[in-house]
Protein backbone atom coordinates (compact mmCIF):
# COMPACT_ATOMS: atom_id res chain seq x y z
CA UNK A 1 0.00 0.00 0.00
CA UNK A 2 1.13 3.59 -0.81
CA UNK A 3 1.52 5.90 2.17
CA UNK A 4 0.21 8.92 1.38
CA UNK A 5 2.79 11.02 3.95
CA UNK A 6 5.16 9.80 1.52
CA UNK A 7 3.21 10.99 -1.71
CA UNK A 8 2.80 14.47 0.37
CA UNK A 9 6.30 14.97 0.91
CA UNK A 10 7.19 14.31 -2.66
CA UNK A 11 4.41 16.83 -3.99
CA UNK A 12 5.57 19.34 -1.48
CA UNK A 13 9.69 19.30 -2.19
CA UNK A 14 8.23 19.02 -6.31
CA UNK A 15 6.04 22.31 -5.39
CA UNK A 16 9.29 24.15 -4.13
CA UNK A 17 11.70 23.24 -6.74
CA UNK A 18 9.06 24.97 -9.40
CA UNK A 19 8.11 27.87 -6.86
CA UNK A 20 12.34 28.37 -6.11
CA UNK A 21 13.28 31.11 -8.14
CA UNK A 22 17.51 30.44 -7.80
CA UNK A 23 16.63 27.34 -9.29
CA UNK A 24 14.98 29.02 -12.08
CA UNK A 25 17.25 31.77 -12.71
CA UNK A 26 20.56 29.29 -12.92
CA UNK A 27 18.15 27.25 -15.22
CA UNK A 28 17.50 29.87 -17.14
CA UNK A 29 21.35 31.07 -17.33
CA UNK A 30 22.22 27.67 -18.27
CA UNK A 31 19.85 27.65 -21.54
CA UNK A 32 20.44 31.08 -22.50
CA UNK A 33 24.67 29.94 -22.23
CA UNK A 34 23.75 27.35 -24.37
CA UNK A 35 21.27 29.44 -26.83
CA UNK A 36 24.52 32.11 -26.92
CA UNK A 37 26.98 29.74 -28.07
CA UNK A 38 24.55 27.36 -30.68
CA UNK A 39 23.51 31.28 -32.22
CA UNK A 40 27.41 31.79 -32.48
CA UNK A 41 28.11 28.62 -34.14
CA UNK A 42 25.55 29.13 -36.59
CA UNK A 43 26.25 32.39 -37.46
CA UNK A 44 29.79 31.22 -37.84
CA UNK A 45 28.78 28.84 -40.81
CA UNK A 46 30.72 30.35 -43.79
CA UNK A 47 33.21 28.00 -45.40
CA UNK A 48 37.06 27.40 -44.20
CA UNK A 49 40.02 26.02 -46.46
CA UNK A 50 42.25 22.95 -45.54
CA UNK A 51 45.71 23.25 -45.42
CA UNK A 52 46.05 21.16 -48.51
CA UNK A 53 43.26 23.33 -50.15
CA UNK A 54 45.54 27.16 -49.15
CA UNK A 55 48.70 25.27 -50.50
CA UNK A 56 46.81 24.55 -53.59
CA UNK A 57 45.21 28.14 -54.44
CA UNK A 58 48.64 29.60 -53.72
CA UNK A 59 50.27 27.61 -56.34
CA UNK A 60 47.44 27.71 -58.91
CA UNK A 61 46.70 31.35 -58.10
CA UNK A 62 43.46 31.71 -57.91
CA UNK A 63 41.61 34.54 -56.79
CA UNK A 64 39.92 33.78 -53.71
CA UNK A 65 37.72 37.21 -53.07
CA UNK A 66 34.20 37.84 -51.11
CA UNK A 67 32.44 36.92 -54.54
CA UNK A 68 33.99 33.24 -54.74
CA UNK A 69 33.56 33.20 -50.89
CA UNK A 70 30.04 34.06 -51.05
CA UNK A 71 29.50 31.56 -53.96
CA UNK A 72 31.08 28.98 -51.91
CA UNK A 73 28.88 29.78 -49.31
CA UNK A 74 25.49 29.48 -51.46
CA UNK A 75 26.54 26.73 -53.62
CA UNK A 76 26.91 24.61 -49.90
CA UNK A 77 23.77 25.87 -48.38
CA UNK A 78 22.08 24.00 -51.53
CA UNK A 79 24.02 20.77 -51.48
CA UNK A 80 22.83 20.16 -47.49
CA UNK A 81 19.18 20.72 -48.82
CA UNK A 82 20.32 17.66 -50.88
CA UNK A 83 21.53 15.93 -48.93
CA UNK A 84 25.11 16.03 -50.41
CA UNK A 85 27.99 15.68 -48.45
CA UNK A 86 31.24 16.20 -50.81
CA UNK A 87 30.66 18.51 -54.00
CA UNK A 88 32.50 20.14 -56.96
CA UNK A 89 31.87 23.86 -56.81
CA UNK A 90 32.84 25.29 -60.01
CA UNK A 91 33.25 29.13 -59.92
CA UNK A 92 34.06 30.81 -63.09
CA UNK A 93 37.28 28.86 -64.42
CA UNK A 94 37.95 27.44 -61.15
CA UNK A 95 36.86 23.99 -59.45
CA UNK A 96 36.43 23.27 -55.49
CA UNK A 97 35.93 20.06 -53.83
CA UNK A 98 34.31 20.80 -50.44
CA UNK A 99 33.13 18.77 -47.85
CA UNK A 100 29.66 20.00 -46.44
CA UNK A 101 29.87 18.78 -43.07
CA UNK A 102 32.39 20.30 -42.35
CA UNK A 103 31.95 23.47 -44.42
CA UNK A 104 35.75 22.92 -45.70
CA UNK A 105 37.20 23.32 -48.72
CA UNK A 106 39.41 20.55 -49.43
CA UNK A 107 41.15 21.57 -52.86
CA UNK A 108 41.14 23.97 -55.59
CA UNK A 109 41.74 23.47 -59.39
CA UNK A 110 42.52 26.27 -61.64
CA UNK A 111 41.58 26.60 -65.31
CA UNK A 112 44.24 25.23 -66.93
CA UNK A 113 44.58 21.90 -64.93
CA UNK A 114 40.41 20.78 -65.20
CA UNK A 115 41.29 19.85 -68.69
CA UNK A 116 41.74 15.78 -68.58
CA UNK A 117 40.72 15.90 -64.47
CA UNK A 118 38.55 13.20 -62.98
CA UNK A 119 37.15 14.03 -59.57
CA UNK A 120 35.90 11.21 -57.74
CA UNK A 121 34.32 10.82 -54.30
CA UNK A 122 31.59 13.18 -55.21
CA UNK A 123 28.05 13.06 -54.53
CA UNK A 124 27.48 15.94 -56.81
CA UNK A 125 27.94 19.60 -58.37
CA UNK A 126 27.06 23.10 -57.82
CA UNK A 127 28.35 25.72 -61.40
CA UNK A 128 27.68 28.45 -60.03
Amino acid sequence: MTDINFIRNLSNINNNINSNPAVKNKEYDINSHFKDILTEKCKNNEVSFSKHANERIEERNIDIDEDVTNKLNEAVVQAKDKGLKNILVMIDNAAFIVNTMNNKVITAVNSNELKENIFTNIDGAVIK
